[in-house]
């Protein structure tokens, strides 16, 4: 083990699934009221081109645990019940650099219960479809092996479920939770945050990843936070000359479509629901954050927040996330009270979940391991650009992004996208075909080709990107980057 020379800080990393990066105050969201979260902003750093490689939960929590870019950890989609086989996790680098390691909340790995080198953890994934049917052996029923479904049975006296309320877990339709608060699952996680925070063991460091699922859908916020946006004007969504009106003619009336709903009013609540999950989880960090000011460690504690990806709320007629649209992949992402950081700083840094794992290393004063491929946030190199992807049948993309702009190829169709986000953030406008950017263009697809060069589907000769080859989930052969 490789101790620091000084005290170790404890590190608080809280997660959340499938919130925006610009849905905080402190990124000037005209709606959103986040005042903890502007609050832990103050007191730090943020990042204002955070993204995620690969915008759904399965591969971007690969990528933060792994610290690997998505051809090299193998998750370029979204498949449940993989096996996740990795000799160096985010987790097992701090446990063997002396830290008490902790998650509670969601982990959305296979087996459900395997720790990725945490010392415990207590987990609530949400609704998992693919360990829900009637072919997953006991073991791996969710019902039983998640433990806040377990404690919900021992508050209530009956088994009870997420979506006893109507809400399916990847639907735009919303309404408040219908029992206490303090048995929703968003207040369970901090409890149990807080908890640890009570039976740790004083002696260590410890590493507190406080997971939250929300504001990933079902919409189902208590009541109260329901109330602060239901009589306000929202901001409507930006919808680009280039949107597929036709799309959501013909899906808009399914509950779970990647359209959303065409029904505006409908449209309407699932933001109000959104924004209210929002402000909920919010509230719930407020909780932990005076958890740790009156345990008397919160000077001794670095702390960074972020989601695994965003949500496009009816951003250009679309919802959920895959896409490689702003609202589905930049994410926010804010690291508080670490030595040399300017209270209030905003970095332009274009970073990615990868970072994650060699910042939390060298902010615990120990070699990243071989093989990571993210940088520590605390060193200076920053990258030209950011090679993202999604499989997805007609909605399978890769895109391009840098500081000042984003290069879009679909797989299947050889569509091409081309947006100058300096200009243009909400994506607008199309600039596919002005003359005046088709040099850049070009040069932000050989990127491209050089990424995907080599790599199995067959993307590309090495001279042009190929539509139309089969795309994979799961890439076959993984290279022995790393050594545990």
């Amino acid at each position: 083990m490789e101790n620091a020379t000084k005290r170790q800080p404890n590190i608080l990393l809280i997660m959340t699934d499938q919130m925006r990066g610009d849905c905080m105050g402190t990124a000037g969201h005209p709606d959103v009221k986040t005042p903890n979260l502007d609050h832990l902003a103050a007191c730090g750093v943020r990042y204002t081109n955070a993204y995620t490689a690969c915008p759904s939960c399965i591969p971007a929590r690969c990528a933060l645990h792994t610290g690997l870019k998505q051809e090299h950890h193998g998750r370029v989609g979204y498949q449940d019940r993989v096996p996740w086989q990795y000799p160096v996790t985010m987790a097992g680098a701090l446990a063997k650099a002396g830290y008490y390691t902790q998650c509670v909340g969601k982990m959305h790995v296979h087996p459900l219960r395997n720790l990725m080198g945490f010392h415990n953890v207590e987990l609530h994934d949400g609704y998992l479809h693919a360990y829900r049917n009637g072919n997953v052996p006991y073991v791996e029923n969710q019902r039983i092996a998640d433990d806040y479904f377990y404690w919900l049975k021992t508050q209530l006296g009956i088994d009870r479920d997420v979506t006893d309320m109507g809400l399916e877990c990847n639907s735009f339709t919303a309404r408040p939770w219908m029992y206490e608060e303090r048995l929703h699952p968003t207040n369970w996680v901090t409890d149990r945050s807080i908890d640890f925070l009570r039976r740790r063991d004083r002696s260590m460091p410890f590493f507190l990843m406080a997971s939250y699922l929300r504001p990933h859908p079902p919409f189902d916020a208590p009541e109260y936070f329901f109330s602060m946006y239901r009589d306000m004007e929202l901001t409507p969504p930006p919808i680009g000359d280039w949107a597929d009106a036709d799309r959501l003619r013909r899906l808009g009336r399914f509950t779970d479509a990647d359209t959303g709903s065409c029904d505006p009013e409908l449209m309407r609540q699932a933001r109000i629901g959104y924004y209210a999950c929002i402000s909920h989880l919010d509230n719930q960090i407020g909780r932990l954050l005076d958890a740790l000011r009156d345990d008397g460690c919160h000077q001794d504690t670095v702390i960074l927040f972020t989601s695994d990806h965003g949500e496009l709320l009816g951003d250009h007629h679309t919802f959920r996330k895959t896409r490689p649209y702003q609202g589905s992949i930049h994410i926010p992402l804010l690291m508080a009270r670490v030595p040399g950081i300017k209270p209030g700083s905003v970095s332009d840094r274009l970073t990615e979940l990868r970072d994650i794992l060699p910042t939390l290393t060298e902010l615990a004063g120990v070699d990243t391991p071989e093989g990571v491929d993210g940088v520590s946030l605390l060193q200076d190199p920053d990258r030209e650009y950011l090679h993202g992807e999604h499989s997805g049948g007609d909605l399978g993309n890769h895109y391009i992004v840098t500081k000042t702009d984003k290069y879009c190829w679909f797989t299947q169709s050889g569509r091409e996208q081309y947006f100058r986000l300096d200009k243009d953030p909400k994506e607008l406008h199309d600039a596919i075909e002005e003359p005046d950017c088709q040099e850049r263009i070009a040069h932000l697809r050989s990127l491209l080709i050089q990424e995907l060069t080599g790599r199995e589907e067959g993307y590309t000769d090495g001279l042009r990107l190929i539509p139309g080859r089969p795309e994979k989930c799961c890439l076959s052969f993984l290279p022995p980057r790393q050594q545990s």
